[in-house]
């Protein structure tokens, strides 16, 4: 049974689809949603207070939009030099049942130049991980015609 979701936390687009997804998840399933943050380490204290305030900002909307929906929230913020370390540390610590995330899907290039935390998360986790990915254009079921003259089935062209 669900009754933990994880979902990393970050700003922009994929944060929102996947932290929209793990409220949608966790309503279904009767399950707690836990929001995580990870900030990494700084040197100075300010930038320690600095980055404490950033995850604050991020997270108190997020508990607002679950509250909203009738899910439980919990917050989490953390601090990490290795993110998919991280997430898969406070995943074991929250018992958590299920991680939710979002990837770039940068593709081989980008894998290789910035990482790839989902898949080293994937990699790490005994947990069953549900991995987004935001929609570039509808699926559209039927025939239609894509750039090149082609008909394309159920998929989309690109």
């Amino acid at each position: 049974m669900i009754e933990r979701l994880l979902v990393p936390l970050e700003e922009g687009a994929l944060g929102e689809h996947a932290f929209a997804t793990g409220i949608d998840l966790a309503r279904q399933l009767g399950a707690t949603l836990i929001g995580l943050v990870i900030e990494p380490f700084t040197e100075e204290v300010r930038g320690d207070l600095a980055k404490q305030q950033h995850a604050n900002q991020l997270l108190e909307p997020m508990r607002s939009r679950a509250r909203e929906a009738g899910v439980s929230f919990r917050g989490i913020v953390t601090q990490a030099s290795e993110i998919s370390e991280a997430i898969v540390a406070e995943a074991d610590e929250q018992r958590a049942d299920m991680i939710v995330m979002a990837t770039h899907g940068r593709g081989a290039l980008g894998e290789l130049l910035w990482g790839a935390n989902t898949r080293r998360v994937m990699a790490r986790t005994r947990l069953p991980v549900i991995v987004l990915k935001l929609p570039t254009a509808p699926l559209h079921p039927g025939p239609r015609a894509s750039d090149d003259g082609a008909v394309a089935r159920g998929r989309v062209s690109a």
